[in-house]
């Protein structure tokens, strides 16, 4: 049985893009010297937050956005044999526009 996630309020669910496993220069990285990856794609976002009249605040992102967040933001949960990240949208710094 597959684990479906439902953020509430105005979480979001976040893949990981994991950085390359080579440098530019071409030296590979082990897994210990690798980053934690700040980049990732929203898989499913919230209703968002009320304000004080009860009228819900609509979200700046959406799902298919590749975002860019704060290092040590969400909690990292397995999903469908994938890690992903559910955090908060205030965690989110920008959206990566291609």
């Amino acid at each position: 049985m597959a684990l479906k996630l439902k953020p509430l309020g105005s979480r979001i669910v976040v893949e990981t893009i994991e950085q390359e496993e080579k440098t530019v220069s071409g030296i590979y990285l082990p897994d210990t010297a690798k980053e934690k990856p700040m980049q990732g794609m929203i898989v499913a976002v919230g209703e968002g937050d009320r304000d004080d009249d009860g009228k819900r605040i609509d979200m700046d992102v959406k799902v298919g956005d590749k975002v860019l967040f704060n290092k040590y933001s969400g909690t990292e949960v397995k999903l469908d044999d994938k890690k992903v990240l559910v955090m908060k949208e205030s965690d989110v710094l920008a959206i990566i526009e291609d």
